[in-house]
């Protein structure tokens, strides 16, 4: 089965040199991460993998990469620097910062119901509460009444009446409205809004937008932020890498002489100031998408035959769906998420997530596949008619100097195209891909009287490291402690769970007591785990059964013996002859058992090994991976063999 936590993963990333924390000499440097030797091979493979996808397999998409700063005006006219923020509130009491949402999620529907009540929804300007309020609340139909809504949610909410409605809904409909209200400090304080950390009622102060993006300056700077000077040298790290190629829909499709429908694709860096960072590197401040902008015919230009925007946006979910699936990604573990109406953002007709089930933190998105309509080339383009900038809620555009529309010449007209953009994370994709790979199994039966043993031991194990728990507890300088008491009580209950799966569980085992830091000086701790390791080494393995295409190494080689220079030299030449075309080692370091051990943790599909007979025959031993079957090939018959199965 894959992995079950995420700190499985990430253990094995850091020991093995996939993916180090950032700066750490100096402690780190919150959720920026460091791609290692494997990491940065198998990041690259999957961005490969999709750009292959994507790009070379198909006939209408054409490749970009984008400068990572723009001008200013960019995010302002893409709706960036007004509002890609998420709203904090604090609480006196405790000196806790939530995200505003986030702490909204964390109350009873009595207090999101208490909230409503205490806000004056008559003395917020119409216009907002018509984007904002439920177009139905039950049976009952608001659309043309937004304050009727609102007071009907707020009545049902007081009244606890409103258990088919999710959490999530309420606080997409609770949050906005608070970023408006001019009180809104007032009624989250006599709403009796509850800190999640305290489960008391804070104390909370005003909520205020806290912009995401990264904020830098071109030249010099030496007046005061907000001055002239400031504002006209003020840049931004892109957050996302779709406005690059809105940028360059013009020049691409002249350079080129494309026809609509056709697309841009890139991979590259985003950055985003996330206050909640977190799940490894699922959530960072620094990550890489793989997005593509796919340019089609407004409806109206559809002729017959040619396929309509919402049978686009079906053919590109199927197909990045598949993709997904492709490379390893089990069905159970990989969903179609239609995001609902009070979801969608307000440029969206219709958007497709795809999640993967993660361990431990659930569904996570991977992929999003929206119909953007023609939303994001009108916002950057001049001369905009009235009427389209009122559909698309835009201001018109004084800065742009071009107006980004296209000459169809089968229609013999001008126009906007609408986009559909299938955007996955690059970075999230290695951390499923790897999450689904991970496997720990038996490689044979271990002694039954040696796993008896192991689990004698264990109960001694639990009480001596129960008994430093209440020891640490008792001081009270927690300074003084020797042990932390929370990581004590996580170990004994981690190792007591994984005992009971025993022999199945003795790789984690092995690594609870090596590497869990409720583990850190305990006496029977340090006799137990080298009889763990020893037969976890004899009995088990770590394997990542990682799609070819995306294994950092694809091929190591090996003599039997590395004091045989007849042995060696022909592992050498063979290393030699695929290193050119593909990631290919030669190790020598250990006994042919430790060296498979080692490539399997690291997802290396194949290994071959010289041995005697390949002096007589010219035949090496190539074990395969996941099965760990071996057969003898000859080495003139190794190309076919490799390139076939790896589609090079």
């Amino acid at each position: 089965m894959p992995a079950r936590s995420i700190e499985q993963v990430r253990n094995l990333c850091k020991r093995r040199g996939f993916v180090f924390p950032g700066s750490a000499a100096y402690g780190g440097l919150g959720s920026f991460w460091d791609y290692g030797p494997l990491g940065v091979e198998m990041l690259g493979n999957v961005k490969r993998a999709w750009w292959r996808d994507v790009v070379y397999k198909r006939d209408d998409v054409e490749g970009l990469d984008a400068a990572i700063l723009m001008s200013r005006k960019v995010w302002q006219h893409s709706g960036h620097e007004a509002t890609f923020s998420d709203p904090l509130v604090d609480n006196k009491k405790t000196g806790k910062r939530y995200r505003l949402d986030h702490l909204l999620e964390a109350q009873p529907q009595r207090v999101l119901g208490e909230l409503l009540a205490h806000i004056n929804f008559a003395s917020m300007p119409l216009t907002k509460l018509v984007n904002i309020a439920p177009q139905s609340v039950g049976d009952v139909d608001y659309t043309m009444n937004p304050l009727g809504a609102i007071g009907h949610l707020a009545a049902m909410l007081i009244e606890s009446r409103m258990h088919h409605v999710s959490t999530d809904r309420l606080v997409r409909w609770l949050a906005p409205i608070l970023v408006v209200y001019p009180e809104r400090e007032l009624a989250i304080n006599k709403a009796g809004v509850i800190d999640p950390s305290t489960q008391e009622v804070g104390e909370w102060t005003n909520p205020r937008n806290f912009n995401l993006m990264f904020q830098t300056h071109i030249g010099p700077v030496v007046r005061a932020a907000g001055s002239e000077e400031e504002l006209a040298a003020r840049a931004y790290l892109r957050p996302e890498t779709a406005q690059g190629i809105f940028m360059n829909f013009a020049h691409v499709q002249r350079s080129l002489a494309r026809k609509v429908p056709f697309g841009i694709a890139q991979v590259g860096k985003a950055f985003r100031n996330e206050i909640t960072p977190g799940n490894f590197i699922f959530r960072t401040r620094e990550f890489e998408q793989m997005e593509i902008e796919f340019f089609i015919k407004p409806p109206q230009f559809v002729r017959e035959g040619e396929k309509n925007d919402a049978q686009w946006h079906d053919e590109w979910i199927k197909q990045r769906y598949e993709w997904w699936m492709g490379l390893g990604i089990d069905e159970a573990r990989l969903r179609k998420r239609e995001q609902s109406a009070d979801e969608l953002a307000h440029y969206s007709k219709r958007t497709v997530d795809l999640e993967y089930l993660f361990p431990e933190f659930g569904w996570g998105e991977v992929e999003g596949i929206a119909n953007r309509t023609d939303y994001d080339l009108s916002a950057h383009s001049r001369d905009i008619p009235a009427e389209d900038l009122a559909r698309l809620k835009l201001e018109p555009n004084a800065d742009s100097v071009e107006k980004f529309d296209y000459f169809d010449p089968d229609a013999k007209a001008r126009y906007i195209p609408w986009v559909i953009e299938p955007s996955a994370g690059a970075t999230r994709a290695m951390l499923a891909f790897l999450c689904e790979a991970y496997h720990e199994e038996l490689t044979k039966e271990p002694p039954t009287a040696e796993v008896d043993a192991i689990k004698a031991e264990i109960p001694a194990v639990i009480k001596n490291a129960q008994k430093k728990q209440k020891d640490a507890e008792k001081e009270a300088d927690s300074a003084q402690r020797k042990h932390d008491p929370a990581a004590i009580e996580a170990f004994c209950a981690a190792l007591e769970e994984a005992a009971a799966r025993l022999p199945q569980s003795l790789l984690e085992i092995d690594a609870l007591l090596s590497e869990h830091s409720g583990a850190q000086n305990l006496e029977p701790v340090k006799k137990l785990q080298p009889k763990v390791n020893k037969l976890a080494e004899d009995c088990a393995r770590v394997v990542l059964k990682l799609h070819p295409a995306l294994a950092p190494i694809k091929l190591a080689v090996f003599p039997l013996k590395k004091n045989k220079p007849e042995l060696v030299d022909i592992a050498r030449r063979i290393a030699q002859t695929y290193q050119p075309h593909f990631r290919t080692v030669y190790d020598d370091s250990a006994g042919i058992g430790r060296l498979y051990r080692r490539q399997d943790e690291v997802g290396t599909p194949w290994c071959v090994t010289v041995d005697f007979q390949t002096l007589e025959d010219n035949t090496v031993t190539v074990r395969e991976r996941d099965s760990m079957q071996q057969q003898r090939i000859s080495l003139e018959a190794l190309r076919e063999h490799f390139f076939t199965r790896l589609h090079v």
